[in-house]
């Protein structure tokens, strides 16, 4: 009988002991990015998630697995093989995004291959049916189509959308443009376009002596034009931070104007879009920007190797941020904030200096604590915190962009008061509660894979202007003086394309 336990317990720890292997066959694939024929984004992307089998059954990874998964992309293209970038993001967590750029006009006979140790997992490969167009090619689909396809809410299911256009129910230009030109054309303080899309072509005029961001909206318009019909439609972009669609004063007799803006505030009309720095990092996602809501999932710093304290860098743009310093001086051990440039209160550089170099975005996740603080308006760079792996905290703020009425406080982050008076004590108390603060990363980034992806920036794009489109009465015109936006691409669908029978 001794002998009979003595063998069982010995069985029973080599099966505890044996290392976790790859289940290959139940290993997920999943996402848009299987379906590139009809999802067409500069990256396409899709996840993998891992089970491992041991002697008794199958259980989800949560660490990176022995080895690396392999993603190819083969397929014909009009020059040879079908040429494109591959990108695998390991999450840390047994879970991979694997995103891909078409460099290729289009792709004929695409197949995506995803194997572990040379064994294609789950359905791998997946043979797409249709040609696979590049997302620098002309091809724009109807509008309708595009949204179910890419599986958009529409308008209606869109709070910030109804919200932001409750006062708007019918926009006649014709009556209100003129004045409301007039009203905002303040060279030295305010800078907005008036854009025009008509018949698929974009136009534009912009007032005041600061218009540079305009070539922001100007690359979202042509990117989105490429893949979608965009409906006759005009519009005010505020090119500034402050929203300026104010309500009381002028606005309680005139009404309020229609202004669209990156930022909106809890004292203002305007109309919120995704954030210029949101949207360029999905036009031009494994192109010519560093940092995006994919890429910086990727582990670096395990949670078990992070710093037990809060992290921040920044400017000098708001009377909190030096509280912050303050703060950080004084309780060291619990926070490392410091300055990288002074603008708004270089008389007070030498009380809250030096300033410190800047450092890559994704060393801050070398810490277990992120802070998302107001600058002028809100901080742009909160969609970035929440998908970096860290508990973030946020400051109570009367500025928002447009997902924040769908965060949840104590479930994504953990807010903080304006004044950061119980800024320490909530990191007392993450330090205590070390598996919520775990438990609060892991929402985070969950929220930006439901929410702040590139498809979803897209799809908030395209239901806020059909939506916008359906309220205008006055007739979409071009206006003497307007500049037309020049479409560049490499390609168009419309093109014959030799295609091998089978």
């Amino acid at each position: 009988m001794k002998l009979l336990i003595f063998i069982l317990t010995i069985a029973i720890a080599q099966c505890h002991a044996s290392p976790k292997l790859v289940d290959p066959t139940k290993t997920t694939v999943y996402g848009s990015g299987l379906e590139p024929d009809k999802i067409v984004l500069p990256a396409r992307f899709f996840y993998i998630h891992i089970l491992f089998f041991n002697n008794f059954n199958s259980s989800r990874f949560n660490e990176s697995p022995p080895l690396n998964f392999d993603v190819q992309i083969d397929g014909k293209s009009p020059h040879g093989p079908c040429r494109s970038k591959v990108d695998l993001i390991n999450r840390g967590d047994g879970s991979f995004i694997a995103r891909y750029s078409i460099i290729s006009d289009w792709c004929d006979k695409m197949i995506i291959n995803v194997r572990y140790n040379g064994s294609h997992v789950a359905k791998s490969p997946y043979y797409i049916r249709d040609l696979v167009y590049s997302e620098k090619c002309y091809c724009p689909r109807d509008l309708n189509i595009w949204l179910i396809d890419n599986e958009c809410k529409s308008a209606t299911q869109e709070d910030q959308i109804v919200s932001d256009l409750h006062s708007f129910k019918r926009v006649n230009f014709s009556m209100i443009r003129d004045n409301l030109i007039k009203r905002y054309n303040q060279p030295e303080s305010v800078s907005l376009c008036h854009y025009v899309v008509k018949d698929q072509q974009i136009w534009r005029k912009c007032y005041g002596k600061y218009d540079g961001f305009k070539m922001f909206m100007d690359a979202t318009l042509l990117a989105l034009g490429r893949v979608v019909a965009l409906p006759d439609m005009e519009f005010f972009l505020n090119l500034g931070d402050w929203p300026l669609s104010r309500k009381g004063g002028q606005q309680r007799t005139s009404g309020p104007y229609p202004i669209f803006s990156w930022c909106g505030s809890d004292d203002s009309y305007d109309i919120v879009l995704p954030t210029y720095d949101l949207t360029e990092s999905t036009v031009e996602n494994m192109q010519r920007v560093s940092l995006d809501v994919l890429s910086v999932q990727r582990e670096k710093y395990p949670w078990s190797s992070k710093v037990d304290k809060l992290f921040w860098r920044g400017r000098d743009s708001r009377r909190e941020r030096l509280d912050l310093i303050a703060l950080g001086r004084k309780h060291s051990d619990k926070i490392d904030a410091a300055l990288t440039n002074f603008f708004f209160f270089r008389d007070e550089e030498h009380k809250y200096g030096p300033k410190v170099p800047h450092i890559s975005f994704m060393e801050f996740f070398k810490y277990k604590y992120q802070l998302n603080i107001d600058g002028t308006v809100a901080s742009y760079r909160l969609p970035y915190l929440l998908g970096g792996g860290s508990t973030v905290l946020k400051q109570s703020s009367p500025y928002y962009e447009h997902f924040y009425h769908k965060l949840k406080g104590h479930k994504h982050y953990l807010p903080i008061k304006r004044d950061l008076s119980d800024l320490v004590e909530t990191i007392t108390w993450l330090r205590e509660n070390e598996d919520k603060a775990l438990e609060l990363a892991k929402n985070a980034r969950e929220f930006v894979n439901s929410n702040l992806t590139p498809r979803h920036i897209y799809c908030y794009h395209m239901a806020l202007f059909k939506e916008w489109s359906q309220r205008l009465v006055s007739p979409v015109m071009v206006l003497p003086g307007m500049e037309k936006l020049e479409q560049t691409h490499s390609c168009s669908c419309k093109e014959t394309h030799t295609r091998d029978e089978l």
